[in-house]
């Protein structure tokens, strides 16, 4: 009897999207952004968390969302917390398109700002608004208050 555990990797999908070099331990933020729960699977999601990648010589994540691509937004959002993520649209097996994901120099909409004081969060009708400080990671600060944003994945819209 044979007792070798075999390999398993991430299966291949037919259509959907694959988010791919996603900074090591940022996956479950990624699910948080696409809206992922226990209540709303609606198709395969594969995630892979701690894979070596040879482009960073360490690791990443990388996540597979069958049947559906992702809005402008949303990748947006992806950029915030994985700036080297790279997006590929699969349809039939095969890569339609990849980008990488891009940090604007200016943010608008995305993330509130965690200054509680900020005008943004007063309940005027002010859309929150952030300058790019770094990109890598990620440092925004808000136009209104010149705060820094910090924990920028609990802050997201």
């Amino acid at each position: 009897m044979d007792n070798k555990i075999a390999e398993t990797k991430i299966p291949p999908i037919r259509n959907g999207t694959v988010i791919d070099h996603v900074a090591n331990g940022q996956s479950l933020n990624v699910l948080k952004i696409l809206g992922v729960n226990e209540n709303n699977i609606d198709s395969v999601i594969s995630i892979g968390m701690h894979v070596p990648s040879s482009k960073t010589n360490g690791w990443k994540d990388v996540i597979k969302v069958e049947d559906r691509e992702l809005d402008h937004a949303t990748v947006g959002k992806i950029a915030l917390i994985a700036p080297d993520a790279t997006i590929s649209i699969i349809r039939d097996y095969y890569i339609a398109e990849k980008f990488k994901v891009r940090l604007d120099d200016h943010i608008m909409g995305l993330a509130r700002c965690s200054n509680p004081n900020c005008i943004t969060n007063r309940g005027e009708p002010v859309v929150p608004e952030f300058m790019v400080e770094d990109r890598n990671p990620p440092k925004l600060r808000c136009v209104y208050c010149d705060r820094m944003l910090t924990n920028i994945s609990e802050n997201l819209l």
